[in-house]
């Protein structure tokens, strides 16, 4: 039997210890010629942890080597292969992680050298047992995550190599770990074990009935790091990151768009496919999906179903909800890097960010005219085409934009917005309130 000597640092070590069911063993981290001394070193954070005081060891080697006649006493764990100098250090250890074993005595492991040949030190055996060694030692080179057990760096490794060893006889589909399969073969025999006890609903996997209880809870355990929101499952909160990051790893194969979420980008596809299998009865228009057109159809009936709890205001669409909500809370949750400006809507986040970028997606295809945002592109194709889709209720006149509208209706309410505080005039238009002979003084507008 060969003994496993106590490294004096990191560098030193030929040997790496990890756990294996409910032993300590041992694997080669460089190559070992015959007769070389085995030497392992444990973490100096680790060490410190658990009494080890490696340098202690080696300094009592090196007197021993000069004086032979010095014996060196060491007192060994019963239950695992760690060893200490004192007493008091090896107690400390049993009560923390052998405290259900801790009446049993302790072997004292007396060694001393006799010949100059001879070497003494702390020594760990190779086949010694032991179970709370947890030292990550298996790190995957793609990725560069740790495991302390061999089985779960094995199972962990099937996400690189596509592996699915398991293979559902019912109808083919294969997993890579075994209890997955388990949990899919509930699917065909239509097995629900795991019962919620608020709701009676049940669940074929555990941990999604686990996931579940947070509805009833209200439970958020991820947090986001940037903002202060948080979530119930991890997967939203790996989407919501990408909110700050800008992250979108889903592209379309058919166009340069990307999605920050692979269910937008299978949306976007059913456009490229032109497929619109669900119709309205009243209009007869046609939609990719059917909770699109159950959107649509609340024009026809005028149903309002998700209401503020603020201002009592409704929506006809959740998502429109949400972001009204932030009218409220003054939530911005789209940040700039360049100039550090908020924004409370995606939209006006994407088409603020191309004011730094130069980025002008939109082209007129009459006139080859380019344009931030699709807003600006309307507006601009109105010239082309002559549509002045605004009309004045007052005197039935007709403009290509709102804001145009906006300022002729003035004329008719008398309203003057743009009021200069200094000599105490006020203007409809923004154009004739900078033009005036205060410019340059305190002014303001009125609300």
């Amino acid at each position: 039997m060969r003994y496993v000597n106590c490294a004096r640092n990191g560098e030193e070590h030929n040997l790496v210890a990890f756990q294996y069911g409910g032993g300590i063993l041992y694997r080669c981290s460089r190559p070992i010629n015959p007769g070389q001394e085995l030497l392992v070193w444990y973490e100096e954070e680790y060490a410190r942890r658990l009494g080890l005081v490696f340098e202690y060891f080696w300094n009592i080697k090196s007197s021993i080597n000069e004086k032979s006649n010095s014996p060196l006493q060491v007192f060994s764990c019963s239950w695992c292969p760690l060893l200490y100098t004192s007493e008091t250090s090896l107690s400390e250890h049993i009560k923390r992680c052998h405290c259900e074993e801790s009446e049993m005595p302790q072997k004292t492991v007396e060694t001393t050298s006799s010949t100059s040949q001879q070497k003494s030190s702390a020594t760990l055996c190779i086949n010694t047992s032991g179970t709370h060694l947890q030292k990550k030692v298996f790190q995957c080179s793609n990725c560069e995550k740790s495991f302390s057990h061999l089985s779960n760096f094995q199972i962990h490794m099937r996400v690189h190599t596509g592996e699915k060893p398991y293979r559902c006889s019912e109808c083919g589909k294969s997993f890579a770990q075994q209890n997955n399969l388990q949990s899919h073969q509930r699917i065909h025999a239509g097995e629900k074990p795991y019962q919620c006890s608020q709701c009676g609903k049940s669940f074929n996997r555990e941990d999604n009935l686990r996931i579940h209880r947070r509805i009833h809870t209200g439970e958020k355990p991820y947090c986001c790091g940037v903002c202060p929101k948080s979530f119930a499952h991890r997967s939203a909160l790996r989407i919501h990151r990408r909110v700050h990051t800008g992250e979108k790893p889903y592209q379309c194969p058919h166009c340069p768009k990307s999605f920050s979420q692979l269910t937008h980008l299978q949306q976007h596809k059913l456009t490229h496919n032109r497929e619109k299998p669900y119709q309205c009865l009243s209009c007869k228009k046609c939609f990719t999906q059917q909770c699109y057109l159950q959107a649509h159809q609340r024009i026809h009936t005028g149903e309002k179903p998700y209401c503020c709890t603020h201002c009592g205001k409704s929506f006809t669409h959740r998502s429109t909800l949400r972001r009204h909500g932030r009218v409220h809370t003054g939530d911005k949750p789209y940040q700039c890097s360049h100039c550090e400006k908020s924004f409370s809507h995606m939209s006006t986040f994407q088409i603020h960010q191309r004011t730094h970028t130069g980025e002008k997606p939109c082209e007129c295809s009459e006139c080859g005219k380019r344009f931030t945002h699709r807003q600006a592109l309307l507006q601009h194709q109105r010239t082309h085409t002559g549509q002045k889709p605004y009309r004045c209720s007052q005197c039935e006149k007709s403009f290509r934009n709102q804001s145009h509208l906006r300022r002729h209706q003035r004329t008719h309410t008398g309203e003057k917005p743009h009021y200069c505080s200094r000599c105490g005039r006020s203007f409809c238009h923004a154009s004739m309130f900078k033009t005036h002979k205060c410019v340059g003084m305190e002014t303001s507008a009125l609300p």
